[in-house]
């Protein structure tokens, strides 16, 4: 049906001007062709082209149009006759790409990705929307109602992938059903001033409509540096650079007027060549990902090493400051390690990771299927040796069953991208059952063939222990710690950092009345064909104006908690709602409030505070783990806060800073509030449970197994104090340590770090030794004992 539309669509057109040539290029002369001519997406347009008697002409297929006109206006326009009102969409599309109409496009041949799109998170932004209601006094509980545009899942069987992944997403979403809702609601519209007034609570619409859902698939965002990219397939499959300028060769588009691809190319797979000034790449550029994961986990630019800072350093070469990216500047940390070795993001998730299966999902942990070991396994199991669902077990034991194996078959639409001519032993297959179309089981090795057209070899982790390649700590973490292996993730140990933002402080003010868009309406307004993209934003202000800052930020070592699939994970804060709303008439209407939840996570009717900590994938990744001490003697790992919460005042109590007395009475009557209070929040931010191991915030709002760590994990865990163990002793409170210490001094022994491990190995060996030795010397004289006794009874 869709290709009889299309067809239609061009002949209704073109039918008068058969077998021309492309006529565009006489006017956009040196645009580079979209696909290599010689490439099979090419000779599929052709053939389209040709049925609709405009051979040669590639650019009707996707764009539509007028092409026998000579002016700009009749060429870019014309009506479709089968769309009975001015909704729908015009038959000359800029963006072919565009979700709005990209089932009469990109769908011809691609119906099954154009199909799934509308119900992904890039297109939903589900998750965000959850957490920000949540945030604002959670209006929807646990649900997961409202998207950008509302909707229905499909019918179950037409869910993409494998039988087996379809029976194993059936089975999570039954257990998750908030998680997986078959039907959603389009989200209210931006409240206005008189609203507010009567509910200041109702705000939580404008600052989504201002401010989080500028990145959704549906627009093209906000525009500024970093920010720049298409819409709907063109999000990812066209390239931008940051500054969003032309650099192509079509003389009819401008250079310097922002808002342009940087080619007019198709980006894709390892078999999609895509020329940028002489210069070949396939794949799609991390930078293209960054585009919108740059905020919220900002998986993306820290995949890339990025941490965003308040300071402009460094200087250029005319002492201009750092520019801003994405709004913000940057430190440049350690890179993650597969960004290191050239992989890009599409390198490890697969199609329905990005472009959806068709389903709704609350949050990415219900949409990504990938776990670390489907390519690495574990030290005692390669990966096609592992069931289905390991590490991706949504409960708290780890998952057992028959091996997973591995597939040389393909559902159809898996075949159109880049599939290695050599399989191997099969594709592995993900947590979830679909095969991975990059990764292929070579013997005891993994072959994952690059989007870039590298080929890289894995060892697994089961094949290095036994080359005895993997290191002493990492044996011990990996393979002697079973808990490590059952109860963690991978990244737990391994992910060197996570951006952490402490305290969202939102202030939305609506006492300057219609003062920024609604980013949100406008991707559905559609001016003269334009789908996605409006003339004027101005056109879509509506009431109030959203500024945010934060309290402060960290990096290093972040927190962990439990996160949905039931493995502890690095936890970083989530959306930390501080939120200030100004009244018309200039008045807070609530200042510097924290929500309260009532009866959630496990408060009562008094509630926890909405504020939220979140575990994550950092996407920091390096073969160095973290060190041992910094999880089991660090109370902000265990969730007790950086330094144990203990660094703040009493942050709901006003700070005034000017001349006082001793005991802080203030000197002068004209003062100002230096810190004005935050009434809710009797911990830091940083903390997600106290000294009691009460929970004091929200850990996780999307899954029903996120949580901060329980008194059993946290009693595991917790080795603050070891030190004491041995030296509430020494020197000298004890006689024979006491010698002991006194014997290494006369002996000129050095006691470095690694003379006082060796010697804290052997105290323990030698304890063990003569605990068990003394155990069974005891045990041994009991059995003699009651022997001889016997013996004596007998004799009597």
């Amino acid at each position: 049906m869709i290709r009889k539309i299309i067809m239609l669509t061009v002949l209704m057109h073109t039918s008068l001007f058969a077998e021309i040539t492309n006529s565009c290029i006489s006017c956009h002369d040196g645009l580079a062709p979209i696909r290599e001519h010689s490439s099979k997406m090419m000779q599929e347009i052709f053939k389209v082209a040709d049925k609709a008697g405009v051979k040669g002409n590639d650019c009707v297929v996707c764009h539509g149009g007028s092409p026998d006109q000579e002016k700009k206006e009749k060429a870019h326009s014309g009506t479709l006759a089968y769309f009975k009102t001015n909704k729908g969409p015009k038959a000359f599309y800029p963006y072919p790409g565009s979700p709005w109409i990209n089932e009469n496009t990109c769908g011809m041949c691609h119906p099954n990705q154009v199909a799934a799109q509308e119900n992904n998170l890039m297109a939903t932004e589900q998750g965000k929307i959850h957490g920000a209601l949540w945030g604002f006094g959670a209006k929807e509980g646990y649900k997961h109602t409202y998207t950008n545009f509302g909707g229905k899942s499909p019918d179950p069987h037409k869910r993409l992938g494998t039988e087996t992944y379809k029976k194993y997403m059936d089975e999570l979403a039954a257990l998750e059903p908030q998680g997986f809702p078959k039907e959603t609601k389009e989200l209210p519209p931006a409240p206005t001033a008189e609203e507010i007034e009567k509910d200041p609570s109702l705000s939580v619409y404008t600052y989504l409509r201002q401010e989080c859902l500028r990145c959704h698939t549906g627009g093209k965002g906000r525009e500024r540096r970093g920010d720049y990219r298409g819409i709907g397939c063109a999000s990812c499959h066209v390239p931008y650079s940051n500054a969003g300028l032309y650099e192509g060769k079509d003389k009819s588009i401008s250079k310097t007027e922002d808002g342009h691809m940087l080619v007019h190319s198709i980006q894709s797979s390892r078999k999609v060549n895509v020329n940028v000034h002489d210069i070949n790449y396939t794949g799609i550029p991390v930078e293209t990902c960054t585009t919108c994961h740059n905020r919220g986990k900002r998986i993306g630019v820290s995949y890339q090493g990025l941490m965003e800072t308040e300071y402009q350093a460094t200087f250029d070469s005319e002492g201009n400051g750092q520019p801003k990216l994405h709004t913000k500047r940057y430190l440049h940390l350690t890179e993650d390690i597969h960004y290191s070795k050239g992989m890009l993001c599409q390198d490890c998730h697969t199609s329905n990771d990005m472009h959806g299966d068709g389903f709704f999902r609350g949050a990415n942990l219900g949409a990504v299927e990938i776990e670390c070991q489907d390519c690495h396994g574990t030290t005692d199991k390669y990966p096609w040796e592992l069931p289905l669902g390991y590490s991706d077990e949504f409960a708290t034991k780890p998952k057992e069953g028959k091996a997973r194996g591995t597939t040389k078959t393909l559902a159809e639409y898996l075949k159109q991208g880049a599939i290695p001519k050599d399989k191997g032993d099969g594709f592995l297959l993900s947590a979830r059952g679909n095969p991975m179309t990059k990764a292929v089981k070579k013997g005891d090795k993994v072959v994952i063939h690059l989007a870039s057209g590298k080929d890289i070899t894995l060892t697994p982790l089961k094949k290095l222990k036994e080359e005895k390649k993997i290191s002493q700590e990492g044996l011990i973490a990996m393979d002697q710690i079973a808990a490590h292996r059952d109860k963690l993730e991978c990244y737990t140990c391994h992910a060197t950092w996570a951006p952490q933002c402490y305290g969202c402080h939102v202030k939305i003010d609506y006492s300057g009345g219609k003062q920024n868009p609604d980013y949100l309406a406008a991707s559905k307004h559609h001016v003269n064909g334009k789908t996605g993209e409006v003339d004027n934003l101005m056109d879509f202000l509506v009431d109030g104006k959203v500024t945010e800052t934060r309290s402060y930020l960290r990096w290093e070592d972040p927190a962990l908690s439990q996160n949905g699939e039931g493995r502890v994970s690095p936890t970083i804060p989530g959306c930390q709602v501080t939120l200030t709303v100004i009244g018309k008439e200039g008045k807070a209407l609530l200042q510097n409030h924290i929500f309260k939840i009532p009866n959630a996570e496990g408060a009562g009717e008094e509630g926890i505070n909405s504020i939220t900590m979140s575990p994550v994938q950092p996407h920091t990744v390096s073969k160095k783990a973290r060190a041992c001490e910094s999880c089991h003697t660090s109370a902000k790992a265990m969730g007790y806060g950086i330094n144990g919460g203990k660094y703040f005042a009493d942050q709901s109590k006003t700070t005034i800073v000017d001349l006082m007395t001793a005991d802080q009475k203030v000197l002068p009557h004209q003062v100002d509030e230096q810190i004005p209070a935050i009434p809710n929040l009797k911990h830091d931010y940083s903390v997600m449970i106290d000294e009691n191991g009460t929970q004091v915030q929200t850990v996780g709002n999307h899954w029903k197994l996120s949580q901060a760590l329980d008194n059993e994990t946290r009693s595991k865990l917790d080795r603050r104090g070891t030190c004491l163990s041995c030296h509430k002793e020494m020197p000298s409170e004890d006689l024979a340590v006491s010698l002991m210490v006194h014997t290494a001094k006369f002996a000129g022994v050095k006691i470095d770090n690694e003379m006082h491990k060796m010697i804290v190995n052997k105290s323990i060996l030698m304890s063990a030794w003569v605990q068990v030795l003394g155990g069974l010397l005891f045990g041994g004289g009991v059995v003699y004992w009651f022997m001889r006794r016997r013996r004596k009874r007998k004799s009597v």
